[in-house]
This record gives structure tokens, C-alpha cells and sequence, in this order.
């Protein structure tokens, strides 16, 4: 990496933004949450000191996720998101602008994906270049993506699904979901409210579904004592969950991302489709963590699928990886503004 020519991959995620460069690898890993003071607008907190605020702050202070769904959807914070990370990625003394390469979900339309250049352009950026997540978990996972031979990559992370086969550094069938890691959060947190009349915070149950989630009924339960507070009475309690009751409460979100799988090998060449029989699902991304979720894909589709190693941090790797190598990826998968 040339001092001159500093360059930065962003794995721009709802939930987490990873920032990658080359030769230091990830040197960053904070949530996308930014803390904004309602009454001026002014932004407090970025990151992990803004998501320490999440459901904790007085009425003048909101903590809250620029982006949703895998895109921008307030374009100010977002802005202002990634100039800080930016700026933290490549230290105070650093005079040049970035070369910025950042990770957009497969169903982005040309709006959505003009408006993450700008933002990044705006936000300090010297060229940006936005390349499509699926593209980016492949690489960063390893897979030859220029050969003649179909692989299908499965990236699941905060905000969405995204599904593609990739043949010969191309997308040739793809999907995006907005099912993702959040929308098993809401599933947990709606199972308790409407079964045990328990009200929980969101982080409480991104914890539960670390802790004990599944997405198959085991025999062998985990369980782990959740806090909330009792919705009839309003006053704290505690109670007992187990992994089986999590299965239940997540079962129809599951059922759409395994839709969307079913979706992209069903438009599937057939060509492709046997050597994703041979080679497997490979899948990325944090929510992709899921206990058991490679069996219930199995048993679903009958094509087996295995977690790629490091799996939350494939995107961001293969963002480093296609800067190393800009000049092969430009023409290939890079739409620059």
C-alpha cells in the first residue's frame, strides 16, 4: 500500500460497518449505529460508543441505524458515518483521499447504489467503486470466481439475504431478501411478547439468538435466563427459554431465506446447477452463524452447504482482496459512477 495512494474496502452493512486495508487487514469493526441530539440535529456518537446508547438514551438524544435494509435510508448520517470511519481507518496524519470500495446488496438499484458513491465520495472519498456483496463474499471466501464453474454464495447479514451463483467472475442468477439477522431479532421479540407477555430490547435478543438460537429443534436444548419486563404488569421478570422455543420463533423467517435459495437455483442453468451440487453452498456473513442452519439448507434443498471460514468478515476481506487487484476486477464486476 503506497502512503500516496491509501485505499480502504467497506463492507457497509445495516448492522456492522467492517473496514479492510490492505496489508493491515480489518482495522475496523463497529456497528453502523450513529447517536444524533434531536434538538439540533447534531450527530453525538458513531459506532460502538453510539450503540452503547441503543434503547438507553433520554428523549433529546436518538440512537439509531443510518441504513436499512442494506441501504442508505437517511443519507446525512450516513454521510457523516463514513467520513468518521474513514478518518479512523486511516489515522490522523493522513493528508490523501481514499481510493473506497464498498459492498452493496445484489437487488440495489441504480438509485440506491449512486447514492452510496455520493456518499462516500462526500465523505472523503477520492474515486468510490460499489461492487455487489455476493461478489465480494466469494472472493473474500476463497472462491475462484473467474473459472467456468458455478458456485453459489448465500450472505446473510443484518439487514438482507443475498443469494447468487457466480460463473466466470459474472452473476448469472441472484436474489436479495430483506430477511435477515434483524428480522430474527423482531421474530424473537414478538415470540416472547406474544407468549409470555415479556417485552425485551432488541439487544437482548440478538443475545438470545447468539446464545441458544437454532434453526433445526435439537435434542440437546441450550437455555439461558432472559430479563424483560412483564407486559400486564409493567414490573421486570425473568424466565427460562430454551433452543426449541427460539426454533419456533424463527421458523417463518428462516422459511423465506431458504426461499430465496430455492428461487436462484430454480433459475439455475443446468450446467451450473451440478457443479453447485459438487461444490456446495458456500455461506458468508455474520447471520449466517446460525446453529444448524447448513442442515436445515440441506434438508431443504438437498444441496449441502458449509460456512466459509470467518464468515462475518468475507465481505470485507474480498473487498481488500479486489482493490489488491483492481485492474482484473475493474472490467469485470466494478460500476463506478
Amino acid at each position: 500500500m503506497s502512503f500516496f495512494k491509501p485505499k480502504l474496502g467497506i463492507d457497509l452493512g445495516t448492522t456492522t460497518v467492517l473496514v479492510f486495508a490492505p496489508g493491515r487487514g480489518i482495522v475496523l469493526n463497529e456497528p453502523s449505529v450513529v447517536a444524533v441530539s434531536v434538538a439540533d440535529n447534531r450527530i453525538l456518537a458513531v459506532g460502538n460508543d453510539a450503540k452503547e446508547m441503543v434503547g438507553r438514551t433520554p428523549d433529546a438524544i436518538r440512537a439509531y441505524r443510518p441504513m436499512k435494509d442494506g441501504v442508505i435510508a437517511d443519507y446525512r448520517v450516513t454521510e457523516a458515518m463514513l467520513r468518521y470511519y474513514i478518518r479512523k481507518s486511516l489515522g490522523r496524519w493522513n493528508l490523501f483521499r481514499p481510493e473506497v470500495m464498498i459492498s452493496v446488496p445484489a437487488g440495489v438499484s441504480s438509485t440506491e447504489r449512486r447514492a452510496v458513491i455520493e456518499a462516500a465520495t462526500k465523505a472523503g472519498a477520492r474515486h468510490a467503486y460499489v461492487v455487489k456483496e455476493p461478489i465480494l463474499a466469494a472472493i473474500g471466501a476463497g472462491i475462484p470466481i473467474h473459472e467456468a464453474r458455478g458456485h453459489m454464495v448465500v450472505d446473510i447479514g443484518g439487514g438482507t439475504t443475498d443469494v447468487a451463483v457466480i460463473s466466470l467472475g459474472g452473476i448469472v442468477a441472484s436474489t436479495s431478501v430483506k430477511c435477515a439477522g434483524n428480522r430474527i431479532d423482531h421474530a424473537i421479540t414478538d415470540h416472547l411478547k406474544k407468549n409470555f407477555n415479556l417485552s425485551i430490547g432488541e439487544r437482548n435478543a440478538e443475545e438470545i439468538k447468539i446464545q441458544i438460537g437454532s434453526a433445526v429443534p435439537v435434542e440437546e436444548e441450550l437455555s439461558m435466563m432472559v430479563k424483560g419486563r412483564d407486559h400486564l404488569t409493567g414490573l421486570p421478570r425473568t424466565i427460562e427459554l430454551t433452543t426449541n422455543e427460539i426454533v419456533r420463533a424463527i421458523a417463518k423467517e428462516l422459511r423465506v431465506m431458504i426461499g430465496a435459495i430455492k428461487d436462484v437455483l430454480q433459475e439455475t442453468p443446468p450446467e451450473l446447477a451440478s457443479d453447485i451440487i459438487d461444490n456446495g453452498i458456500i455461506m458468508t456473513g455474520g447471520s449466517s452463524q446460525l446453529r444448524n442452519l447448513p442442515e436445515l439448507i440441506f434438508r431443504r434443498t438437498g444441496v449441502k452447504a458449509q460456512m466459509a471460514k470467518d464468515a462475518p468478515f468475507c465481505v470485507a476481506k474480498g473487498t481488500g482482496e479486489a482493490l489488491k487487484h483492481l485492474d482484473v476486477y475493474k472490467k469485470a464486476i466494478i460500476s463506478k459512477r
